[in-house]
C-alpha cells in the first residue's frame, strides 16, 4: 500500500500546464494543505492520475483477498464440509430446493472482484493511449474511482457482518481430520532425532506406503513397523498423532500455533486503532 499512500499525497496543483508565473509558494501551500511533497514537473502533474490508479487497484487487490475468502467459506459452508454455518441475514432460500441455503453474501462478495478489476483495467486501457498534459478522457476517473470506493465500502460492511455473525462447527473440523495430515509431523520428529530433513521426508514417505500397504491409519502402525524404517524412531513418537501438538509446534511468528496466532491479531488490532481514531 505504500505507492499508493505515497502518490495519494502529493500536492499536485500547477496551473493548467506550465506552472503559476505569480511566484506561489508551493511549499507552503505543501504545508498548509498537510501534503507530504509537491509535484516536480508541471505537465507531468496536468495529467497525473497515478494516484486514481494505486487506488483502483488497491480495491482491486482488497476485493481479490476478500474474493478468495469468500470462495473458502462457501465451500465450507456446503453440507459437504459443513465446517461453518451462516447467518440467516447472510445467505437465502432456494426458489426451488427448500432445504437448500445459498450463500449469496459471499458469492457477491466474489463477483464484486471482477466489476472493480473490470474499473482498474479500463481507467489504465484509457491512460495508455493519453498524450502529455490534460484531455478531456482524464474525465473517466471519476466514474471509475466513485464506483470503485462505494463497491469496496459495501463489500466490507458485507465482509464484518459475515464474519461477525459466523458459526464455526468445530465436530464436524475434527471429524474431519485424518492422520495421513501428520505425515510430515513424522518426518519432523526423525529430524530432532538428528536426520536430515531429505532423508526424513523419505522415511515418512515409506511409513505411509506401508499404512497403506496394511489397510491401517498411518498412527496405527506398530513401534516394530517404524524401526523397519528407521531405527531412530522409539516410544516416544505416539506423541507425533496429536492434532494440537501438531498445531502447536508452528510458534514461530506467522505460524499457527494459538499463542502466533493472538500475536497476529493483536497485530492487525493495534494496526487498526489509530487509523479509526
Amino acid at each position: 500500500m505504500q505507492p499508493f499512500f505515497f502518490h495519494l499525497f502529493i500536492l499536485k496543483y500547477s496551473g493548467a500546464i506550465a506552472g503559476n508565473p505569480f511566484n506561489i509558494d508551493r511549499d507552503l501551500l505543501r504545508k498548509e494543505l498537510r501534503f507530504d511533497a509537491i509535484s516536480l514537473n508541471s505537465m507531468d502533474a496536468t495529467s497525473d492520475r497515478d494516484f486514481v490508479a494505486e487506488f483502483l487497484f488497491w480495491a482491486s487487490l482488497c476485493v481479490t483477498h476478500l474474493s478468495k475468502m469468500a470462495e473458502d467459506l462457501i465451500i465450507y459452508s456446503t453440507k459437504e464440509f459443513a465446517f461453518v454455518t451462516l447467518s440467516d441475514a447472510y445467505s437465502t432460500g432456494s426458489s426451488l430446493m427448500p432445504q437448500k441455503k445459498n450463500p449469496d453474501s459471499l458469492e457477491l462478495i466474489r463477483s464484486k472482484a471482477g466489476r472493480l478489476f473490470g474499473r482498474c483495467s479500463g481507467f489504465l486501457m484509457t491512460l495508455k493511449g493519453l498524450p502529455s498534459t490534460y484531455n478531456k478522457d482524464l474525465q473517466e476517473d471519476k466514474e471509475a474511482m466513485f464506483d470503485s470506493y462505494d463497491t469496496v465500502c459495501a463489500v466490507l460492511q458485507v465482509t464484518t457482518g459475515i464474519i461477525s455473525t459466523l458459526k464455526v462447527n468445530r465436530t464436524a473440523m475434527e471429524a474431519a481430520l485424518s492422520t495421513d495430515m501428520l505425515a510430515t509431523d513424522l518426518a519432523y520428529y526423525l529430524v530432532r532425532k538428528g536426520m536430515p530433513f531429505r532423508e526424513a521426508h523419505g522415511a515418512s514417505g515409506k511409513a505411509v506406503h506401508l499404512a497403506e500397504t496394511k489397510g491401517i491409519p498411518l498412527n496405527q502402525l506398530t513401534l516394530e513397523d517404524l524401526k523397519t524404517i528407521s531405527l531412530l524412531f522409539e516410544s516416544d513418537v505416539s506423541l507425533v498423532w496429536n492434532y494440537t501438538n501438531s498445531v502447536e509446534q508452528y510458534t514461530a511468528p506467522g505460524g499457527t500455533a494459538e499463542s502466533s496466532v493472538r500475536a497476529q491479531i493483536q497485530y492487525i488490532r493495534d494496526w487498526l486503532k489509530p487509523r479509526r481514531s
